[in-house]
């Protein structure tokens, strides 16, 4: 594993401490980790909404939405059978 030093101003340092010191993370490292871990899925969400949003926008001329149609839908694909 790679190693980085960060330099960070002294309340994001205890703040980091006290997170490991609460239990949840075994060291500084582990607490880092996740944060980044997080921030990889927060874009990745992200990306996922744009590309919806790009496909949408792409997909053509805007349809009337018929809302009784939707719901006859929705009931069909949740019929037990």
């Amino acid at each position: 594993m790679a190693t980085m030093n960060v330099s960070l101003p002294e309340p994001m340092k205890a703040w980091v401490e006290r997170q490991v010191e609460g239990g949840l993370y075994g060291n500084t490292s582990d607490y880092i980790r996740d944060l980044i871990r997080k921030d990889q899925a927060r874009k990745a969400a992200i990306a996922a909404v744009q590309a919806a949003i790009t496909e949408g926008v792409e997909s053509g001329e805007p349809q009337p939405f018929d809302a009784a149609a939707f719901k006859l839908r929705i009931r069909e694909r949740h019929v037990v059978q």
